[in-house]
């Protein structure tokens, strides 16, 4: 058994809500830096209690060999075990820039979705982190998360893999909606399913800005799947398992007070 057993945050409403959520799920944001990890990683954590999950992270970069990636943070904070890279460069740039600078090629995005529909068939849940936002190349070839998820939802229609979808993490202050805007059109331009918002590094008393960005995305028809505290990273393992699902209750939007 892993850090998160089952019952650590069952609670009705968090459990409901992600579970509704498709097979496969593409975690993207609207910047780097946004809280992907921590969103793939409280996702697992839920997955977690009713199945067996994998995590691939398509390209990591700015961490050197045998370093922990996000992929080992992932099983840090969520217990799971089946984590996987499709390719790591120590540079903490872009992908492209990053194999570049180590003379090194990247990864065709066909493999990438090839080791996802791989994972779709032996894993009850699989989570796919990108590397900065939707459109940041993975391949060299101008091959995006946009393009990856695309090409799965292409393979998924020979009935081999299930159904697919993107969640979006977007930061909480400032700026937020524009950028969150930007992205959401460019899913729907591509025909891509978005199956939730979430909120990353949430202040414990938002400030006006904050608080009128979750009312913003709160009544938005895209739904507002999650909102994660800021600072959650530090939490051990246990902790962050009971917490993990609370963050998806739809009623923990309006908890908090107003500073």
């Amino acid at each position: 058994m892993g850090a998160c057993d089952p019952g650590d945050s069952m609670n009705g409403g968090a459990m409901k809500n992600v579970l509704a959520l498709p097979k496969v799920v593409f975690v993207t944001g609207t910047d780097t830096d946004v809280g992907k990890t921590i969103t793939t990683a409280a996702l697992a954590a839920v997955f977690a209690q009713v199945g067996s999950v994998a995590i691939y992270k398509p390209v990591q970069t700015g961490v050197e060999a045998g370093e922990a990636g996000d992929t080992a943070e992932v099983a840090r904070l969520a217990g799971v075990q089946n984590t996987f890279e499709g390719a790591r460069y120590s540079a903490p740039m872009a992908p492209v820039a990053a194999a570049e600078k180590e003379n090194r090629e990247l990864p065709s995005l066909a493999s990438h979705v090839r080791n996802v529909v791989e994972l779709s068939q032996r894993f009850d849940r699989v989570l796919v982190e990108g590397s900065g936002g939707l459109l940041v190349e993975l391949d060299g070839a101008g091959g995006t998360l946009a393009d990856l998820a695309a090409g799965f939802a292409l393979a998924a229609g020979n009935g081999t893999a299930s159904e697919s979808g993107v969640v979006l993490v977007a930061r909480a202050g400032l700026g937020t909606l524009n950028h969150a805007a930007l992205t959401i059109e460019a899913l729907q331009t591509r025909g891509l399913d978005l199956v939730g918002v979430v909120l990353g590094s949430v202040p414990a008393i938002p400030n006006v800005v904050e608080r009128s960005n979750q009312e913003v995305f709160a009544a938005s028809r895209n739904k507002l799947l999650a909102q994660v505290p800021a600072g959650v990273a530090k939490m051990q393992a246990k902790a962050f398992c009971e917490a993990a699902g609370l963050w998806f209750e739809p009623e923990a939007v309006w908890s908090t007070p107003r500073s």
